[in-house]
């Protein structure tokens, strides 16, 4: 099994309205190649300034998993799925991991390399 730079994954963060919708994006992102994993974490409060008012509400939070390649097609594929104006959508470079981690990481994403 050939291994993977670690540099070459990103951890994708994500908030969305509500779990329901959360399972949802998590089960596009992987049937269609664009994540290997969504972790989908227990409901958050977030407090934030839009449209010059501090908001607060709850959201579901995203811990996505994909490679660089894949990056762009993932960020609009997000972008479509997500009912806000503006979603959250930041990646993360992964330092450090197990390499056969990261190794299944990349063999279960589609990077735009190979579409």
């Amino acid at each position: 099994m050939n291994t993977f730079p670690s540099s070459d994954c990103l951890l994708v963060v994500c908030n969305v309205p509500d779990p329901q919708l959360a399972g949802q994006i998590a089960a596009t992102l992987v049937a269609e190649r664009l994540a290997a994993c969504v972790n989908i974490l227990p409901p958050c409060q977030s407090v934030y300034r839009w449209q010059e008012a501090v908001e607060r509400a709850e959201e579901t939070p995203l811990l996505i998993k994909t490679v660089r390649a894949a990056y762009p097609r993932l960020e609009r594929r997000l972008a479509e799925l997500h009912p806000y104006q503006v979603p959250e959508i930041v990646a993360l470079p992964l330092e450090r991991g197990l390499p056969s981690y990261l190794t299944w990481v990349s063999s279960s994403v589609v990077s735009s390399d190979d579409v």
